[in-house]
């Protein structure tokens, strides 16, 4: 089992330099001017995800091991003042709190590991006032959905493990949205037991799609739904509709839970989408690489600068919201999250969160 999971790390690990190497070279055009506006929040690390406690002053982050920025961090969860700019590690912390719901998560085996986990996709459900359900995917130990408890009652937000949901040996996940009845929906990015899988997603070729989990049951693929490096997902207010971004085809989905045969409706992206998230402005937002032909990078590895879109949840049309060049510090934008007037931007590898005034 520990073979298989750091050959998974091992597969991430190349696929992000990958990404770096053959989708590198000179921004677009419209991207340069907004580089010298945004601004940083440093010190959290590799926060690849971002979402928000309601409307608190609160983020909650995900934060990946070290593997894919070459250092020996252990991962994170971290919690962000979006309002005072400040931040401190969450979970494990210095007490990791363990509260195991053997119920809900009756074949998750034990605790996770809070030496060795990496937080990467994460997906927020408020269950009342001042309480909310974390799911974070775990690429560490094990590849699992790990399930929090967060309470918000005195100054700041207490978090406890919960539980867990072993993922399947063929499923690399990269995010994940939550059901009304505790169940998620999980993309697969890419099949880590498969030996061409990255250049398969690199090349536009269907590696994985979204899958699904209730209380009681297994892990199912959603027929219907395969996709070239399925990335961020979100579902619509009414729990009706799915949101997904095609990382391999630079395509953003759509489709409906109610209907069968489930059949997605797509629209290209000008770059390579990560996570999708809810604004508060009722839009969705995407952020990814700008893409640039592989043939334009000509001194591997190439920056690139990222671009923020919005998403009409009705209509799917599209529009460039802001973005960075290839100068900025923080490059490999992989969520942009929408609050009030401003828009925080992660990364899968650095120390740093950016934020700038949206526009």
């Amino acid at each position: 089992m520990k073979n298989r999971e750091l050959n998974m790390m091992q597969k991430l690990v190349i696929f992000m330099s990958c990404i770096l190497m053959v989708y590198g070279g000179t921004a677009i055009a419209d991207a340069r001017p907004d580089s010298g506006d945004i601004k940083y929040l440093h010190g959290p690390r590799n926060v690849e995800d971002l979402q928000p406690l309601a409307d608190t002053q609160w983020l909650v982050t995900s934060g990946l091991n070290g593997e894919a920025s070459n250092t020996d961090d252990n991962g994170h969860i971290y919690l962000i003042n979006h309002k005072e700019k400040t931040f401190e590690e969450l979970f494990p912390g210095k007490k990791p709190s363990f509260d195991h719901d053997k119920e809900m998560y009756n074949t998750c085996p034990g605790p996770i590991n809070p030496n060795d986990f990496s937080a990467h996709g994460i997906g927020l459900q408020q269950q009342s006032s001042g309480l909310y359900r974390l799911y974070m995917i775990n690429h560490g130990e094990r590849e699992a959905i790990e399930a929090f408890k967060i309470t918000v009652k005195d100054a700041k937000p207490a978090i406890s493990w919960v539980g867990c949901v072993l993922l399947p040996e063929d499923l690399m996940a990269n995010s994940v949205a939550i059901l009304p009845d505790g169940g998620f929906l999980t993309t697969k990015y890419f099949d880590p037991t498969v030996k061409n899988s990255i250049r398969e997603l690199i090349q536009g070729k269907i590696t994985g799609g979204v899958y699904e989990w209730h209380p009681g049951g297994n892990v199912k693929a959603v027929h219907g739904t395969e996709l070239s490096g399925a990335n961020g997902i979100v579902l619509s207010p009414d729990n009706e509709w799915v949101y997904v971004t095609a990382f391999g085809t630079r395509e953003i989905g759509r489709y409906n839970r109610t209907k069968s045969p489930i059949s997605i409706e797509k629209v290209k992206i000008d770059i390579m989408p990560d996570n999708i998230r809810w604004g508060d402005d009722g839009m969705l937002y995407t952020v990814g690489n700008n893409y640039v032909p592989p043939e334009e990078c000509k001194n591997p590895p190439c920056r690139t600068g990222w671009s923020v879109f919005s998403i009409h949840p009705e209509t799917l049309k599209l529009k460039r919201v802001t973005g960075v060049d290839q100068t900025a510090a923080q490059q490999n934008g992989t969520t942009a999250l929408a609050l009030g007037n401003e828009i925080w931007v992660g990364t899968f590898s650095g120390d740093m969160i950016g934020y700038f005034s949206k526009p």
